[in-house]
């Protein structure tokens, strides 16, 4: 089971992750693009996927994942952090990320290691 503290320690070692924090939900960005939410409420993380990502994760298990959202050709799933482990959870806001970064960001590979 991942903690909130573990997301938030996983989004914070992307490079220029910026973090702002509303009412019900944070918001994490890349130089502007969002690519994740954080709800402490319900302990849920909101990421971007490619479209054929979600689905396939939303299929493979729909008690820890679900479709969120689409737009512009993404896919949003939200985590159930209770019910995934923190190296498979670093593998998807990785991803997330990557997907919102620019190239010159991408090349540069954080160190997600425990």
């Amino acid at each position: 089971m991942a903690t909130p503290n573990e997301f938030l320690d996983i989004a914070g070692a992307l490079t220029e992750v910026q973090r702002s924090s509303g009412q019900q939900y944070d918001t994490f960005r890349v130089r502007g693009k969002v690519f994740g939410y954080y709800w402490p409420s319900t302990q849920t993380v909101g990421l971007k996927q490619t479209l054929s990502e979600q689905q396939a994760l939303v299929a493979e298990r729909p008690e820890v994942f679900e479709e969120q959202f689409t737009s512009g050709g993404f896919g949003w799933v939200v985590v159930y952090l209770e019910g995934i482990e923190a190296d498979e959870l670093a593998e998807l806001v990785f991803e997330a990320w990557r997907l919102s970064a620019p190239e010159e960001l991408v090349a540069v590979v954080p160190d997600l290691a425990r």
